[in-house]
């Protein structure tokens, strides 16, 4: 059977349109790290996704070449996600998208080492010709969020913002943005495919109780 994230863990992927509390272990991800408008054609943000999947595949596709991955099975790549920031700490920008720093993320199987990586790093960049130095291992436990399932354009994500901090203040928590604790989503959908109105992205926020 493949392995694939989305239904292993359907709790962090998958969630209702009704915000939740979640406890999230740590996990480790391929990440490229940048900051800008994430919208500009040719700019850091889509070079950042070509690097991404590139890696992605070239270690989902090992077992077709000599390499070998020590307990390799075989999984679905996971949905992109990233962490977005700005120098305020929040990540709203107010129309000024330039302003936001991210780190775009693929989740890894547990099974991939630093020298799984490195290999991979090295194929894709001579096969792919491509810069793959930005590229790391980013492994973190984000811990205690709220969550929920925002179903629409990325530009009205406001709408359900708004509902999740209404929870998190319901719920006698407040959000815990820092510097190691930031906005997380999840894009599950395509946009090349998918109509605006139907897009689904997991809006993860990091929280704390309130003093």
């Amino acid at each position: 059977m493949i392995f694939d994230f989305k239904k292993e863990y359907r709790e962090l992927y998958l969630p209702k349109v009704k915000p939740v509390l979640v406890d999230v272990a740590k996990a480790a991800y391929i990440a490229v790290a940048g900051e800008g408008d994430p919208n500009k054609e040719n700019g850091s943000y889509q070079h950042a996704l070509t690097v991404l999947y590139s890696l992605a595949y070239t270690l989902k596709m090992s077992y077709k070449t000599d390499y070998v991955i020590e307990h390799f099975y075989p999984y679905v790549v996971p949905p992109l996600e990233g962490l977005w920031w700005t120098e305020k700490g929040d990540f709203r920008v107010d129309g000024d998208k330039d302003a936001l720093h991210w780190i775009s993320l693929l989740r890894l199987p547990e099974f991939i080492r630093e020298e799984d990586f490195n290999w991979a790093k090295e194929t894709a960049a001579k096969k792919k010709k491509i810069d793959c130095e930005k590229a790391f291992i980013y492994s973190f436990e984000e811990g205690l969020c709220a969550q929920m399932m925002h179903i629409g354009s990325y530009d009205e994500e406001s709408k359900s913002m708004e509902l999740l901090e209404r929870f998190i203040d319901e719920m006698g928590y407040t959000a815990d943005h820092n510097e190691k604790r930031h906005h997380h989503e999840i894009y599950l959908s395509d946009p090349r495919k998918t109509s605006r109105e139907k897009l689904k992205t997991v809006l993860r926020v990091p929280v704390k109780k309130k003093k």
